[in-house]
């Protein structure tokens, strides 16, 4: 687990994430709901990048952006590869995927229920 302060709730964490996707041109944007499905975080958020090098210059900004701003440091995972890059920021797991990388994965399908909305803030 990663180490964030107690005043930081999941829901000012989800906005500065989604905030700092819109600023780097983040694509498709997910943010799902993860309450009673899952107790490794509380939302998952899934975007896309266009190329490797937008997947890790997404990631990394990101990264540096949630310790500045909430004193978050995250884990990250694929970051040199630039297909799949994950960012556990505690409360909220992030994915960043190249487009084709994500369809092969299809992460909504698992963990949306049927019908539900594609819900993100961008």
């Amino acid at each position: 687990m990663t180490d964030i302060p107690e005043q930081v709730s999941s829901d000012m964490l989800l906005e500065g994430i989604l905030s700092s996707l819109e600023d780097d041109k983040a694509e498709d944007v997910v943010s799902i709901n993860l309450h009673g499905k899952s107790e490794m975080a509380d939302f998952m958020v899934i975007a896309s990048g266009r190329s490797s090098r937008q997947v890790a210059s997404i990631s990394e900004k990101l990264t540096e952006r949630l310790k500045e701003k909430f004193g978050t440091a995250c884990k990250v995972e694929g970051k040199d590869a630039g297909d799949w890059v994950l960012i556990d920021a505690g409360d909220i797991i992030v994915h960043v995927f190249r487009p084709e990388v994500r369809e092969f994965y299809q992460l909504e399908k698992m963990w949306m229920d049927p019908g539900e909305a594609v819900v993100a803030k961008i």
